[in-house]
């Protein structure tokens, strides 16, 4: 049984009215990790997940692609990653 870790990240570019947050949501799920994806009135997505190491590398590799290869709507000019401790009772993924 894989580490249940938790990451934030904070993604700028053209992120928001997109369905940036939809498409963050639809992945985290495939990947089967919890967590968040919210605007913040700054216009960046904070995006917060938590779950196995390899499953949230992989949500970051797909958040921070040049070129999308999974259709990824909107334009994301740059992505900052924070660690964190998983939270108990996160269930589900949802957009805020």
């Amino acid at each position: 049984m894989s580490t249940v870790t938790r990451a934030t990240w904070f993604v700028r570019g053209h992120v928001q009215r997109v369905g940036f947050r939809w498409w963050t949501r639809a992945r985290a799920l495939e990947l089967g990790l919890v967590g968040h994806a919210r605007n913040m009135d700054d216009g960046r997505v904070e995006v917060v997940a938590q779950g196995a190491p390899a499953d949230l590398e992989r949500l970051g590799v797909l958040l921070e692609e040049a070129v999308s290869t999974t259709s990824r709507p909107g334009r994301v000019t740059s992505v900052v990653r924070q660690d964190g401790s998983p939270r108990e009772g996160t269930v589900g993924f949802v957009e805020k």
